[in-house]
């Protein structure tokens, strides 16, 4: 956002938005077996989206429609675009409003200090947390590594992610935004105070994330799960460095579905950690998901499919003094011939308990087909879908906290 002369930019709008398919080997975006970046879709780097004030459709369009695996429906991330640019018209508009009434001194003023009170607020976590690490493996075997150390004569912290496996064949690497992020989540999770999240919370702690690892890996590495899956993990062993809460289930559970016509993407929620003074959650979308599901009826209504279950999946919870919350059991029977993909985590590797709590249940996929075979997949797979094939997902459980006694 330029102030009114034009050459000063005074702030930034931004608005994130999940697309339902960008492209790649699979509808919606999230192949599983992806070992390539460029297999997961079109690439965007540094498109410029609006010139003079026009939206530039024809050279996006150009973009979606480019590369070995283009979007499969163009007109509908141009909307999303549309949406987008919008939205970040009203935030500006709210800014120059704002501006209107205070004056651009007070405005950026206050948000320094809105960033200033965050930092002092993450200090004041630090004051009492104790130094802590924790690794825990993913499914594919790839480790995560932190070390928190605090210098409480600085009030600062250092979170060291050394020991991280070094990046993937696999799909499972995460840039190192994504590990910036989680580290964020968590540090304000940490605070008991009422703040907005913002970048100020991070200004008391030291990042190490070492390059080539599997949290800062290197182009054209696959990153796709990422994002979803590994910040999952990287959320968990931050908590549990910090003794503050049991694995939650540790994945967002992505599925994906569709063909040339349709393409569908969802995350499912699970169970939530259980810590010192409360039980986890049960059937909640956990820590770094940041989506909610679709509602049935609209899910049915825009796609040749039939939700037939969507329950809880009693006791896969872990136990202890205060026990893991219960994941859930997902069921969709499929009407149309379409390609159905599985993201997933903890589907070998159990969420974990934490000081004497025992750990959830893994998750479990497989497809019931309509001759009655059972079709078990791996926690990342993709199967072709017939007429009367009912694909399940049960989702893991959250870890226990504390012995029990």
């Amino acid at each position: 956002m330029f102030d009114e002369a034009g050459p000063e930019i005074l702030f930034y709008v931004a608005s994130r938005g999940h697309h339902a398919d960008i492209g790649g080997t699979t509808p919606g975006s999230m192949p599983p077996d992806s070992r390539s970046v460029d297999e997961e879709g079109v690439l965007i780097d540094n498109f410029q989206l609006v010139a003079g004030g026009r939206f530039l459709e024809r050279e996006a369009r150009e973009l979606l429609e480019s590369g070995a695996y283009p979007s499969r429906n163009p007109d509908q991330n141009i909307a999303d675009f549309r949406a987008q640019i919008a939205a970040n018209e009203r935030g500006a508009a709210e800014i120059r409003s704002m501006i209107g009434h205070f004056g651009i001194k007070v405005v950026q003023a206050y948000m320094r200090h809105v960033k200033d009170n965050a930092a002092e607020a993450v200090r004041r976590v630090l004051d009492r947390l104790p130094d802590g690490d924790f690794a825990r493996n993913l499914d594919n075997g790839g480790t995560i590594k932190v070390a928190i150390s605090v210098d409480r004569s600085r009030r600062r912290a250092v979170v060291d992610f050394t020991g991280t496996s070094s990046q993937s064949e696999t799909n499972f690497n995460a840039p190192s935004a994504v590990c910036r992020a989680a580290v964020l989540y968590v540090f304000r999770c940490l605070v008991d105070d009422d703040i907005p999240l913002n970048d100020g919370c991070l200004e008391p702690i030291d990042l190490i994330i070492p390059e080539g690892s599997l949290l800062s890996p290197r182009y054209p590495a696959a990153v796709v799960a990422g994002n979803v899956e590994t910040s999952q993990r990287i959320t968990d062993v931050l908590f549990g460095a910090a003794r503050a809460m049991a694995s939650a289930q540790s994945t967002m559970n992505n599925f994906t579905f569709g063909d040339e016509r349709y393409q569908y993407y969802e995350t499912i929620c699970g169970g939530a950690g259980a810590g010192p003074d409360f039980d986890g959650a049960s059937a909640v979308h956990t820590h770094m998901t940041n989506t909610r599901l679709t509602d049935p009826e609209v899910l049915e209504w825009r796609f040749p499919v039939i939700l037939e279950r969507f329950s809880l999946r009693p006791g896969s919870g872990g136990a202890g003094r205060h026990w893991g919350g219960d994941g859930v059991i997902r069921k969709i029977r499929f009407l149309e011939p379409m390609t159905a993909a599985i993201l997933s985590g903890s589907r070998t590797v159990q969420p974990f308990g934490l000081a004497g709590g025992s750990p959830g249940e893994a998750g479990r996929n497989y497809v019931e087909r309509a001759s009655d075979r059972i079709d078990e997949l791996a926690p990342c797979d993709s199967t072709e879908m017939r007429p009367g094939d009912v694909f399940v997902i049960e989702t893991p459980g959250g870890g226990g906290y504390g012995f029990i006694g």
